[in-house]
């Protein structure tokens, strides 16, 4: 990441799951589908927004900018998913309208040592 990369670099698919972070604020999306390295929302992930009492839960300022320069924690996000190729992300965990963690399951193969990450 050496250049900032911009919300309007992205992909259709890239920007709505970056919105979608920023909408939740906090909270999981869950089950993503992944399809040649891109997030698809068909079917749709299940979202579940954490709520704080008393405190601020509207989506982030910067969920309705058309443009602005992405954390890296997003760059990240989407280079894992990009990485991922076909499969499923399990869970994003979305902390401040960003991806904070997100769970990947891997394919296993027999090794002489055990099982090792295919």
């Amino acid at each position: 990441m050496n250049q900032p990369i911009t919300k309007s670099a992205l992909s259709e698919a890239q920007s709505r799951l970056v919105e979608l972070l920023q909408r939740i604020n906090f909270g999981r999306v869950e089950r993503l589908a992944v399809r040649s390295g891109m997030p698809v929302f068909e079917p749709p992930p299940r979202i579940i927004q954490k709520l704080k009492m008393g405190g601020d839960n509207a989506a982030r300022p910067e969920a309705d900018l058309p443009d602005f320069f992405l954390k890296r924690p997003t760059v990240e996000m989407l280079m894992a998913i990009a990485e991922l190729g076909d499969g499923e992300v399990l869970a994003i965990e979305v902390k401040h309208g960003l991806a904070f963690a997100l769970e990947i399951e891997h394919p296993t193969t027999e090794h002489a040592g055990g099982l090792l990450c295919a």
